[in-house]
């Protein structure tokens, strides 16, 4: 099926998308912060640049949109039916450059996580997500912490 829009509609539309405070990144920032975690914006300074970054507990997170980053088995994550050879070459780039980013943030001992823009999407989801992610991060801390500590007794 052709594109039903002409190309500059098609242009302004795409510049329009926005890369940082979107609003699944926005809301999953308001659940986590009413659970108690207290993090910075925009990762400066290391790979990526996280979405969201919780020094503390040495915890980077990451909110990709389905479309973009290719969410297996999502619905929204589908390719475009024309200049499908574009597509697929751009977003094999951005899946590529989400492993290497993953990477080097493990390297410099970061935990990092990555929510789908899908698991956001409904309130009825939201809430269950940023619980579970918060109980992720709290238990890596605890883990790294008690893995560096020295035993007595």
């Amino acid at each position: 099926m052709a594109d039903f829009l002409e190309p500059l509609e098609r242009s302004r539309r795409m510049g329009r998308i926005r890369s940082q405070d979107t609003k699944p990144e926005i809301a999953l920032r308001r659940a986590l912060h009413r659970l108690g975690l207290r993090f910075r914006l925009g990762g400066a300074g290391l790979p990526g640049r996280p979405d969201i970054v919780l020094p503390r507990h040495r915890a980077a997170v990451f909110v990709h949109g389905c479309f973009w980053h290719r969410h297996p088995g999502c619905k929204v994550a589908s390719t475009p039916k024309s200049n499908t050879d574009f597509w697929v070459a751009r977003f094999d780039r951005n899946v590529a450059r989400d492993g290497k980013v993953m990477r080097e943030l493990q390297e410099l001992g970061w935990n990092v996580f990555v929510i789908w823009e899908c698991e956001l999407s409904a309130k009825s989801r939201l809430s269950p997500t940023a619980t579970q992610l918060a109980a992720q991060i709290r238990e890596r801390t605890i883990t790294s912490i008690a893995g560096v500590l020295p035993q007595t007794g």
